[in-house]
């Protein structure tokens, strides 16, 4: 056995070689036949006028199958048997499905994004979850990505994105397309405090402030009688660049006309008589 095993393993060892060398060469052919095919994919989508969102998702997830097909044809071609690798490759999908449920439901997560639309790349978002927002950057298969005023990039899953409450600060500017996010400022002034003099200069700081959107309208309203303090809501929009600095500015601002204008701003107090 010895002796016929060294006989015939110079021809096995040089067939084996052969047949490595032509998987190998086939594999690389066909990832560049795949990368020409997702090109092809991208400008047809192009054409098609298709969100980027659904672009990205639809080349990762064409790039995927056509990589498990290219896989499956060189195993195939080493001289596996194609019903041998069909039973061991629905066997290894069900391990495989059940060891990963994560990544299935975020791949069914980024499936219902792209149906339900509830944004795009493009949008600026908040997702109540985890506490994120920013503009959405790129939806994947599995996973979005935010990029954020400080220009972080954050990856979300699909899945949790698909299972939460989320807001869609973008909408369509009647100047055109573009990206504005409201402010809900709060201001607290004392009850002593005049409500017209307090309204006009918190209006006067608003209707001033340079970062804002122009364009669109402002509101200064008394939300509530709090307990120690009348509460003024002042809502007005940002440009999503803008919108950081310019709600710090008009902060800022309000603290010092207030000081000049002899307003104050109460803080929670309590009044205790003793008696004898």
């Amino acid at each position: 056995m010895l002796d016929q095993f060294l006989s015939t393993f110079p021809q096995k060892a040089v067939n084996f070689g052969i047949k490595t060398i032509l998987c190998l060469v086939v594999f690389f052919i066909g990832a560049k036949l795949i990368g020409i095919l997702i090109k092809l994919l991208h400008r047809s989508m192009e054409r098609a006028k298709a969100e980027a969102g659904v672009m990205s998702f639809m080349e990762s997830l064409v790039k995927v199958l056509l990589y498990i097909v290219l896989i499956t044809l060189i195993l195939v071609g080493f001289g596996v048997n194609a019903t041998s690798l069909a039973a061991v490759l629905g066997s290894v999908g069900v391990t495989a499905g059940l060891a990963v449920q994560g990544s299935l439901s975020n791949f069914a997560g980024g499936v219902l994004i792209l149906l339900q639309k509830p944004f795009k790349v493009g949008d600026y978002i908040y997702e109540d979850m985890h506490k994120n927002e920013g503009v959405v950057y790129e939806i994947k298969i599995c996973y979005t990505k935010l990029r954020t005023s400080e220009n972080r990039i954050i990856v979300l899953p699909n899945g949790d994105l698909a299972n939460t409450s989320i807001v869609n600060y973008t909408y369509l500017h009647p100047a055109g397309a573009r990206n504005v996010k409201v402010s809900n400022i709060r201001v607290g002034v004392a009850y002593a405090t005049d409500i017209d003099k307090a309204k006009e200069v918190l209006s006067k700081i608003v209707e001033e402030e340079p970062l804002r959107a122009k364009e669109r309208p402002f509101s200064v309203r008394v939300a509530e009688y709090a307990e120690s303090a009348i509460v003024f809501n002042l809502f007005c929009e940002f440009p999503l660049e803008n919108y950081n600095a310019g709600r710090g500015s008009i902060m800022e601002k309000i603290k010092k006309a207030f000081d000049e204008n002899g307003i104050s701003i109460p803080y929670p107090q309590m009044d205790v008589h003793m008696r004898d």
